[in-house]
């Protein structure tokens, strides 16, 4: 399991935020407890410019280019098959998910979509579906005959502006739910949770984790 935002996904004292996704500690537990199979966890961090990593498309007026499509190449040529050459896991598109929340999981179903023979798994989590004027939903215009899992999920009170335009995660995220049942993705495919009074937030996405793990990674 790749984690965007690495600096964010674990309980640690390096990092980056006080409120983590604590990561670590959730795969700990239920592994333990046998809800789900225990997963290695890779947490990315983040460049500098965050933006630029993970928006596959420009957005002029801020001057944004998007070189998404760097990310993707980097993780799926160099990046999944170091870990694969370094420690025991299991290889493939069905054994190998991507996760991450707001651009993360913008990122997230964009290098799944672009390279689904080996990403199977997708998590996206508080999604910022509107870059560049929604063209998530352009990029997955068609159903692709190939394994994959998608979770996608929102919080109910999640809105926030970014320069006039108001990012509504919770509607956007279940148009593109519905977008993908359409296409002829169907439930053990893909999910939708809408958390009641989630905002956007590492506490919000900590607190989901759990129900997270147990539908994308069983």
């Amino acid at each position: 399991l790749y984690m965007c935002d690495g600096q964010n996904v674990f309980a640690h004292p390096d990092s980056a935020l006080f409120h983590t996704w604590t990561a670590n500690w959730v795969m700990d537990r239920m592994s333990h407890e046998g809800a789900i199979e225990p997963w290695i966890v890779v947490g990315l961090d983040h460049m500098p410019d965050r933006f630029e990593e993970y928006t596959p498309w420009p957005y002029e007026r801020r001057g944004i280019q998007g070189r998404g499509w760097e990310f993707t190449q980097c993780l799926v040529e160099h990046v999944i098959p170091y870990i694969n050459a370094t420690y025991r896991t299991r290889t493939g598109p069905e054994n190998t998910a991507l996760m991450g929340a707001s651009l993360g999981g913008l990122i997230s179903l964009y290098a799944g979509r672009e390279r689904p023979n080996a990403i199977g798994r997708i998590g996206a989590v508080s999604p910022t579906l509107m870059w560049s004027d929604f063209r998530t939903f352009e990029h997955w215009g068609s159903r692709f005959d190939t394994w994959t899992k998608i979770w996608l999920d929102a919080g109910r009170e999640e809105r926030i502006w970014l320069d006039d335009l108001e990012l509504d995660y919770a509607r956007i995220t279940e148009d593109f739910y519905h977008h993908l049942r359409g296409l002829g993705y169907g439930d053990h495919e893909v999910a939708l949770y809408l958390e009641p009074g989630g905002n956007h937030h590492e506490i919000d996405w900590q607190r989901r984790l759990p129900t997270i793990y147990q539908w994308l990674l069983s």
